[in-house]
C-alpha cells in the first residue's frame, strides 16, 4: 500500500494530507467506518461535537488501540468548538466534553467550528417559535484568545479555524498569540478556493478542504442541483487515468498541498479513496479542473444568514 502523505504546519508539527471526515455519519454507521478506515490505513480522523457521534468515535478509536492496530501517537485527531460554545468561559468545559467522548487526554488539532456564535446555554441549534436560529453576539476574536491556553495546558496539540473568510482571517491575526494552523472550508472543483488558499498560504495557514466530493448526500440538496461527481469532464480525465471520480478530486486536492477530509460510511469506499498515492494530476489537469470553479457553495450555512460574522454574506472570499 502506498504510505499516505503529510503536510507539515508552521508549528513543526504534521498531519496526515488525507482523513476520514465524519460529518452526517449516522449513529451505528461511524463505529465501524472509523474501524474500518484505521484497518485500511488512515491515521486522521475528523470529528465535531456538533455531529453528535463522538462518542462512537471515540469507542472505534479505543478499540483499535486496544487490538494494537494502532498506537495514539501514530493518529491525528481533529474536533471542533461548536457555535453555542463561544463565550470564552465555555471553551474549556466544551474541549473537555469532546476529550470525554474521544475517550482521548488530548486532540491533535482544536478548530473553532464557525466564526458566528448561536445563543449559549440551550439547544446546539436554538430557534425561536418561528424556526429561527438565535444567535449571540460573542466575538470570535475573545473565542479565540480562549482557545490559546489549551495549548499550553496540554490539552490540544494545535488550533486552528473553520469556516472564516479572509477578512476575518486578517482580523484574527491582528490579536493572535497563537496563529491557526489550518482553515477548515469546503473546497472542490465548483468552489476551489484559489484565493482564499491563496491568502493564507501566504500567512503560513494550510487549508483544510471538507466536502471534497461536492457533499452528495446533504440534506437539502435539490434534485436539479448539478452533482460534482456527475460532472462529464471529470469523469474523461477519471476514465484516463484509470480512477474513480472521487479519488481525482481527492487526489486534486492533496496535489494542490491542500489537506483533504472526505467523508464516507461506506468499507469500500473508504478503501477506495485511499488509493490516492499511487498517481498524480498532471499541471495541465490542475489547470483544467481549476476551471469548472462557479463560486458553487453546497455548504452556505443559510440559518445563519443575518449574523454579523457570516463568512459568506460579505467578504469576496
Amino acid at each position: 500500500m502506498a504510505k499516505a502523505t503529510s503536510v507539515k504546519f508552521y508549528n513543526g508539527k504534521t498531519i496526515p494530507a488525507l482523513g476520514l471526515g465524519t460529518w452526517k455519519s449516522k449513529p451505528g454507521e461511524v463505529e465501524l467506518a472509523v474501524k474500518a478506515a484505521l484497518d485500511i490505513g488512515y491515521r486522521h480522523i475528523d470529528c465535531a461535537y456538533v455531529y453528535g457521534n463522538e462518542k462512537e468515535v471515540g469507542d472505534a478509536i479505543a478499540a483499535k488501540i486496544k487490538e494494537g492496530v494502532v498506537k495514539r501517537e501514530d493518529l491525528f485527531i481533529t474536533s471542533k468548538l461548536w457555535n453555542t460554545f463561544h463565550q470564552p468561559e465555555l471553551v474549556k468545559g466544551a474541549l473537555l466534553q469532546t476529550l470525554e467522548n474521544l475517550q482521548l487526554q488530548y486532540l491533535d488539532l482544536y478548530l473553532v467550528h464557525w466564526p458566528q456564535a448561536y445563543k449559549e446555554g440551550g439547544d446546539l441549534f436554538p430557534a425561536d417559535e418561528s424556526g429561527k436560529i438565535q444567535f449571540s453576539d460573542v466575538d470570535y476574536l475573545y473565542t479565540w484568545k480562549a482557545m490559546e491556553p489549551l495549548v499550553g495546558a496540554g490539552l490540544v496539540r494545535s488550533i486552528g479555524i473553520s469556516n472564516f473568510n479572509s477578512g476575518q482571517v486578517e482580523r484574527l491575526l491582528k490579536v493572535a498569540t497563537i496563529k491557526p494552523v489550518t482553515n477548515q472550508v469546503e473546497c472542490h472543483p465548483y468552489l476551489n478556493q484559489k484565493k482564499l488558499q491563496e491568502f493564507c498560504e501566504a500567512r503560513g495557514i494550510k487549508l483544510t478542504a471538507y466536502s471534497p466530493l461536492g457533499s452528495p448526500d446533504r440534506p437539502w440538496a435539490k434534485p436539479d442541483e448539478p452533482q460534482l461527481m456527475d460532472d462529464p469532464k471529470l469523469k474523461a480525465i477519471a476514465d484516463r487515468l484509470g480512477k474513480t471520480v472521487a479519488q481525482v478530486l481527492i487526489r486534486y486536492q492533496i496535489d494542490r498541498g491542500n489537506i483533504v477530509i472526505p467523508k464516507s460510511a461506506n468499507p469500500a469506499r473508504i478503501a477506495s479513496n485511499f488509493q490516492v498515492f499511487d498517481f498524480k494530476l498532471s499541471d495541465e489537469d490542475l489547470k483544467l479542473i481549476n476551471t469548472f470553479d462557479c463560486n458553487g457553495r453546497f455548504v452556505p450555512m443559510t440559518g445563519s444568514f443575518g449574523h454579523q460574522y457570516h463568512p459568506f454574506e460579505n467578504d469576496e472570499f
